[in-house]
C-alpha cells in the first residue's frame, strides 16, 4: 500500500501520511474504504505502532480519514473538504520546517490571497 524511503529526511509517519493522502487523491483510495489497523499496518511496514498511529492521527486531523472507535478507520467521504484540509496540513508542515508558526504561515496565506 505505502512504500517508506528508510533514505529519506521525511520522517516515518510523514511519509505515511503524503502516502495515503495521494492513494485517495489518485482513486487509489476511495470513500468508504476500510484501513488497515495501525499494528497491521506498523507491522507490514516494520515500524513501531506509535509511528503509524501518529500517521493516522494527522491523517483524522486533515480529513483524509476519520475513526470509528472498534469498527476501524475509513477513508472520508468528502472530496473537496479532504483535498483542502491535506493541502493545509502539507502547508503547515512545509512552513514549519522552514522555521514559521501557524499564525505567520497564516499571514502568508492572507497576503499571497490579497494579491501582494
Amino acid at each position: 500500500m505505502i512504500d517508506l524511503d528508510p533514505s529519506s529526511g521525511t520522517a516515518p509517519y510523514e511519509q505515511i501520511r503524503a502516502g495515503v493522502a495521494a492513494l485517495v487523491a489518485n482513486g487509489g483510495l476511495r470513500a468508504g474504504d476500510r484501513m488497515p489497523t495501525v499494528r497491521g499496518l506498523a507491522g507490514e511496514l516494520g515500524l513501531a505502532v506509535n509511528t503509524v498511529a501518529r500517521a493516522y492521527r494527522e491523517l483524522e486531523r486533515s480529513g483524509v480519514i476519520e475513526t470509528r472507535g472498534r469498527a476501524g478507520s475509513f477513508v472520508t467521504g468528502d472530496e473537496v473538504t479532504r483535498r483542502a484540509k491535506a493541502a493545509a496540513v502539507a502547508y503547515l508542515a512545509e512552513t514549519r520546517a522552514l522555521g514559521l508558526d501557524p499564525a505567520d504561515a497564516l499571514d502568508v496565506v492572507r497576503e499571497v490571497s490579497r494579491g501582494s
